[in-house]
């Protein structure tokens, strides 16, 4: 028999066995109801994971759908902005060749448009869309010197004059510039150093860049020789700008002849080239456009070559010679590459310095390595009087026998 409430009642149940069912029943109800709940959880935390990922789709749809119409989105032309109008019109020179007076848009600010600046323009109205940033050659940027070398003053001998002036002339306008504001003078602008090869101009430029805080920017003058017309002057003119935009800063341009040769009459189409990258090199370094904080500093060993507006004051406003060096220089240059070697008793710089006569810090510098290959080659880590003489033999016998087959080359 059943009771209102639709639990079953046997007639026949003791009262007392009775209720005990009824607990029974009604504990079984409560761990029912707890599972229940316990689903009911389950069920909405994965109702939150299942809506969490439908916003996740939907937004990751909406990426893909707006990169799908960008991608069929026509091609914007490429233009240079020749004049600024008024009422928003601009004369623009497409990249096709032709000029147009185009509409700009109201969202582009106005002083983001100027005489010489690339901007994207729309297809069929050639309006203008926006204001492309100025692209510089990779090259150019790839000649920012990053990591200083590990060159400094101490590792170059018997150039102390050369490097008390450069000094004067590179470091200390840039470190102290409140000096020449005090006595009234300009610092010098650019340094030339010219002398034979290997006696250690570039290594003063290594020295220059390590020694400054300054932006140190290198190229090889050849370089900026380019196959194209037109491309060697655009790359001086953006050399420039890198070096105004990281200023204070030094640009290094070794090997400088091979640009900066005397302009003739009789020239050939690729001679014309290499004078337009002359040209425009004259007038960044001393032109109608300032210069700012911007030292010039240039090597070469053919000084007798180069141009003579290259070589007036305003542009190399210094001109170092970097000789030959002397005894006393030599025996300097030794010890600084001899410094961490083991040597003998018996080895005397000084004396080998004074043998050396009319070489260079470079062949100084292939002397001591040779010392220390023959100490090598005879299983030995000291380094003897004979190993000098051998490397001494061997280096400048080597380098006197070159010379006389060239000069038996050219006057044959």
């Amino acid at each position: 028999m059943a009771d209102g409430s639709g639990v079953d009642i046997q007639e026949d149940v003791p009262v007392s066995d009775f209720s005990k069912y009824l607990l029974d029943r009604v504990r079984q109800l409560e761990e029912r109801n707890v599972r229940l709940k316990e689903e009911y959880r389950k069920i909405e935390l994965e109702k939150k994971s299942v809506e969490n990922k439908k916003v996740q789709y939907e937004r990751e749809n909406r990426k893909l759908t707006a990169e799908l119409d960008r991608l069929k989105t026509p091609p914007l032309l490429v233009g240079t902005v020749v004049d600024v109008m008024a009422n928003n019109k601009l004369v623009i020179k497409s990249s096709s060749g032709p000029k147009f007076v185009v509409n700009s848009s109201q969202f582009i600010n106005s002083k983001d448009i100027f005489p010489g600046a690339k901007v994207a323009l729309n297809q069929q109205s050639l309006a203008v869309i926006e204001v492309l940033p100025p692209v510089k050659d990779p090259m150019v940027l790839g000649m920012e010197v990053i990591e200083a070398p590990n060159i400094d003053y101490q590792n170059i001998g018997g150039l102390e004059d050369q490097i008390n002036e450069i000094k004067e002339t590179v470091e200390l306008p840039l470190l102290k510039p409140e000096l020449f504001e005090k006595v009234g003078i300009q610092p010098p602008k650019g340094v030339l150093l010219y002398g034979p090869p290997g006696t250690g101009k570039t290594l003063l430029a290594k020295a220059v860049a390590h020694s400054t805080k300054a932006s140190f920017i290198r190229i090889i003058g050849s370089e900026l020789v380019q196959k194209y017309i037109g491309e060697g002057a655009r790359m001086v003119r953006e050399l420039f700008e890198l070096a105004k935009e990281k200023s204070p800063s030094i640009i290094f341009i070794d090997e400088i002849d091979s640009i900066g040769a005397k302009r003739l009459d009789s020239i050939t189409s690729g001679d014309r080239e290499v004078q337009r990258t002359l040209v425009q090199l004259l007038a960044e370094m001393d032109g109608f456009d300032p210069r700012g904080n911007v030292r010039i500093l240039a090597a070469t060993n053919r000084p007798d070559i180069l141009d003579p507006a290259l070589l007036r004051p305003g542009r190399f406003d210094r001109i170092i010679k970097v000789p030959m060096p002397n005894a006393e220089a030599r025996t300097e240059i030794l010890k600084i590459h001899a410094r961490r070697m083991n040597l003998a008793d018996d080895v005397n710089l000084k004396k080998i310095g004074q043998m050396t006569d009319d070489t260079s810090g470079a062949d100084l510098s292939a002397i001591v390595m040779e010392a220390g290959m023959f100490a090598i080659r005879g299983n030995r880590d000291i380094v003897t009087n004979d190993d000098f003489t051998q490397a001494m033999q061997k280096v400048l016998g080597e380098r006197n026998k070159n010379l006389t087959e060239m000069n038996m080359t050219v006057f044959a």
